[in-house]
């Protein structure tokens, strides 16, 4: 058995695209962090469509965070910036059917949306969006073992077999069916936090 990774400190949460701090998944780790590590500073910050602009609030936020105890779980497009800040600060990183190519794939959402959760809260992605998604997109994923990733072959949006091909090398979860939003994903989390040394 390898030891037991240190527990993080700091736990970062980024959600997808369309989704908010009141995604499911979001409400869960929230919960369980809460109730059985309150000493875990926790930030699941609403993100802005700018996708440069996320990326700003997000490591403006974290700037102070201990880079050896910080952590980040990332959903969809929240996988995507997940990667981003990972290969910023090196941290430990959870990843939940994460976007690979959300540049190409996003391409086609230009326009006005609506948020999941409050469909009155509108937004325009604008096309400007994409180049900054370009710009951000590493051009490699290093040290993959810090990496964990819950995959699964039924998403219906995201190709389960570029997800895993682009984390070669990570702690991947394959799930036979599944869906896009994980909606067993109660089942996962006890994995999710403890490859980041929080056991119950």
């Amino acid at each position: 058995m390898p030891p037991m990774p240190e527990p993080v400190t700091h736990l970062l949460y980024l959600h997808g695209f369309r989704s908010s701090p009141r995604s499911a998944k979001a409400v869960q780790v929230a919960q369980r962090v809460a109730t059985h590590h309150p000493g875990v500073t926790w930030w699941c910050p609403s993100l802005p469509p700018s996708p440069a602009e996320a990326m700003r609030q997000v490591m403006a936020g974290v700037a102070a965070w201990p880079r050896t105890s910080m952590g980040v779980i990332g959903s969809s497009l929240g996988g995507f910036y997940a990667t981003v800040v990972a290969e910023a600060t090196g941290c430990r990183t959870v990843l939940l059917n994460p976007a690979v190519d959300p540049a190409r794939d996003l391409a086609r959402h230009i326009g006005e949306q609506t948020t999941w959760h409050d469909p009155s809260q509108r937004f325009f992605f604008e096309p400007r969006f994409v180049d900054e998604l370009q710009a951000l997109t590493p051009d490699a994923v290093t040290r993959p073992p810090r990496y964990a990733a819950v995959i699964a072959k039924g998403d219906e949006v995201l190709d389960w077999r570029e997800m895993a091909a682009r984390y070669a090398g990570a702690r991947i979860t394959l799930l036979e069916g599944g869906d896009h939003a994980l909606s067993d994903f109660e089942r996962h989390l006890p994995g999710v936090l403890e490859f980041l040394g929080l056991t119950a």
